[in-house]
């Protein structure tokens, strides 16, 4: 059997390290497109160095590829206006040249509160914030892309993500601090409203899934229920059972030091625009990833909250 070769555009973050595995488990022969080498990479991997910014670079990586995994991302939301549309450009041009299948990790932030409840893949996008409108571009021209024959793609949306690697989250930024055990564990929303979260093992299970399924369209979007926590509470008492501490503090995230953190940093800046998701539920729901797998793979919250501190070293 020939093998399989995958471009990663994001191998060494949170989602792109998850589906890197996942593949290698799979016996994908894997190449990862690094910037400054291959240090943090699985050394079964294949290096390329190159930017996601540069169109050949992108190309020449992709050559002989039969998925490329789009999980590029600015740390820390930092440049999105001016780095997050020529880079899907750059995949989408490099998939037009080899013929790659394109997987993008998709989000919530397409939608705002009105979008109900819970929210199918067909439901109108109307993004109540700048990140959230250049998700819905960047969609937009993936789905162009198919239309004109271009690309074939596979979206995955999910919640909040959460597991091994994703240090730029709201799991690891906003409920804890990373590389100790906590003293206190933050909850960004009122008890009472829901909050969707996704573990990267199983974001990246449910994108192999589909990827193996045949007779896949030529664009599909699929939406994932992932960890849903009803009363916003269930993560962050997980946290405190998982630690082995009942009585650790769970204290509201103070929004109005993050409010004046804003007016100097760029990371608390971008998380006060994401605010809306915590104080109303924004829900998706996974029917149509169900009809096509059977059912979503789904590590239990405890399992996946201990997996997720002892990464960051906070077991």
């Amino acid at each position: 059997m020939t093998q399989r070769t995958a471009l990663i555009l994001g191998a060494t973050g949170g989602i792109g390290g998850a589906v890197t595995q996942r593949l290698l488990h799979d016996g994908w022969q894997v190449r990862a497109l690094v910037r400054h080498g291959a240090a943090r990479l699985d050394p079964r991997c294949v290096p390329v160095v190159g930017d996601a910014m540069d169109p050949a670079a992108v190309e020449a990586a992709a050559r002989g590829a039969a998925v490329i995994v789009h999980a590029v991302n600015p740390p820390g939301y930092r440049d999105w206006q001016r780095l997050v549309l020529p880079m899907i450009d750059a995949t989408i041009g490099a998939a037009r040249t080899s013929g790659a299948r394109i997987v993008l990790p998709g989000t919530v932030y397409n939608y705002g509160p009105d979008a109900g409840d819970p929210i199918d893949e067909d439901a109108p996008q109307r993004p109540v914030t700048r990140k959230g409108a250049i998700r819905v571009a960047l969609e937009r021209r993936l789905q162009a892309a198919a239309e004109r024959g271009e690309a074939r793609v596979l979206i995955v949306r999910a919640g909040d993500y959460f597991g091994p690697g994703a240090a730029n989250s709201w799991f690891a930024q906003g409920l804890i601090a990373p590389g100790a055990r906590p003293k206190v564990i933050r909850q960004p929303g009122r008890r009472g409203v829901g909050h969707q979260w996704a573990y990267l093992p199983d974001v990246a299970e449910t994108m192999v899934r589909l990827l193996d399924r045949p007779g896949a369209a030529a664009f599909e979007r699929f939406h994932m229920e992932g960890q849903w926590d009803g009363d916003g509470r269930r993560m962050v008492e997980t946290i405190a059972r998982v630690l082995g501490d009942p009585a650790l503090p769970i204290q509201p995230l103070p929004w109005w030091l993050l409010r004046l953190a804003a007016l100097v940093a760029t990371t608390p800046r971008e998380m006060m625009e994401m605010r809306y998701l915590w104080q109303r539920p924004v829900r998706l729901g996974n029917a149509r990833l169900v009809a096509a797998l059977g059912a979503e793979p789904h590590t239990p919250l405890e399992r996946a909250v201990r997996t997720t501190l002892a990464s960051p070293g906070c077991l």
